[in-house]
């Protein structure tokens, strides 16, 4: 049997294989942010497919900080008992769950705001929407909101709080170049852009205490002009590691503008999956926490290699997920053909219509096979 279906510990959280639901944004909640019976299904679902570390999908800490429609939302109590719900779902059946806690700050979306959205600084302009920037007195309100989100998180149940740092969202523009033309002591040199950042990290601690579970989701690199690159993407994460941090999940590309998104397509082969490996064994040589690789894994013995060579400690993957939330338990049946996501990035269009993430190419399939009966 594969290590890979082991347990490894994260912190003071053990999980129960190196299987992680990596952050998914499935778009089933309310108007509100609430949680819905649809999506403690979902989450069941993968509990009950093996999957060791369940990520939610990304959770506005306030209401300025929303990405899109059907996100859900921590950042009021009248949330908590559907992220209960949520949590239990996991629980339930054996998985451990995170709440990602997430402001999209520059891609706030002001159609469901109703808000100019906040920028890091008001004169980076990469589109014809114009931005507020944020003040001193904004960023310290962000940071206590995360604090009081990841509280509400642990009142609800969760096993963790993964804070994000990746794709373009707001404390990603922080350590980003390109976002951060700051002149004060959140800009400049690195020291001052991951400032909030730990800033963020050290109210978080105080809100759920020593023992709870904090993680950050971060690009290794942001694939656009100017934007954080390896080196500093690296060094960031180790004054993270030095106030607190328990664990790093390592991403890259951003929602918008860049070369590539986080989520790459035409994955067809085992040479283009873990396609963000190269950052991820710089990580390695850095970090003493434990490293989680998103990016592409879609065969078994690639998972097996990545962590057998010390590339990373725990293996994350997404669309394959929406595909198979069994897929885990596939695997360790012995079913080791790779997993069936073809990363065409069709699931995408129902999110963003409102009718809920699904795969769009199996319901496709299924309805094809249907009609020839």
């Amino acid at each position: 049997m594969s290590h890979l279906f082991e347990s490894a510990q994260i912190g003071s959280m053990a999980v129960r294989n190196r299987f992680v639901r990596s952050a998914t944004w499935e778009a089933m909640a309310t108007l509100e942010g609430a949680v819905t019976p649809r999506l403690v299904d979902t989450i069941a679902a993968l509990a009950r497919g093996g999957v060791g570390l369940i990520i939610s999908s990304h959770a506005y800490v306030s209401p300025e900080g929303q990405a899109g429609p059907g996100q859900i939302g921590a950042y009021k109590d009248e949330l908590i008992p559907g992220l209960k719900q949520m949590a239990a779902a996991a629980r339930d059946h054996g998985a451990k769950i995170l709440l990602q806690l997430a402001h999209a700050g520059y891609f706030a979306a002001q159609a469901l705001t109703g808000l100019p959205p906040p920028a890091v600084s008001a004169a980076v302009r990469l589109d014809d929407i114009p931005r507020r920037g944020l003040t001193t007195g904004d960023i310290q309100a962000v940071v206590r909101a995360f604090a009081a989100a990841a509280a509400r998180a642990k009142t609800a149940g969760f096993d963790g709080v993964q804070i994000h740092s990746a794709h373009g969202y707001l404390l990603n523009q922080f350590l980003s170049p390109l976002f951060n033309r700051r002149s004060d002591e959140y800009g400049g040199a690195l020291q001052n852009r991951v400032r909030v950042h730990l800033e963020t990290l050290r109210a978080v601690r105080a809100a759920v205490g020593e023992n709870y579970p904090v993680l950050i989701k971060l690009n290794g690199r942001d694939f656009i002009e100017g934007g954080l690159e390896p080196e500093d993407a690296v060094t960031a994460a180790v004054l993270m590691e030095a106030t607190g941090l328990d664990a790093v999940e390592l991403s890259s590309g951003m929602t918008k503008f860049a070369q590539f998104g986080s989520a790459r397509q035409g994955i067809s082969s085992r040479k283009k999956e873990a396609y963000n490996r190269q950052e991820a064994a710089l990580f390695k040589q850095r970090l003493k926490i434990p490293l989680i690789l998103v990016g592409g894994i879609r065969s078994l013995p690639v998972a097996e290699r990545l962590v057998a060579e010390g590339v990373c400690d725990f293996i994350a993957m997404s669309r394959p997920f929406i595909r198979e939330p069994d897929l885990v338990r596939r695997w360790q049946s012995g079913d080791r053909r790779k997993a069936a996501c073809t990363s065409d990035n069709l699931c995408y269009g129902p999110a963003r219509s409102g009718e809920g993430l699904y795969c769009v190419t199996a319901a496709k399939r299924s309805k094809a096979g249907a009609g020839k009966r």
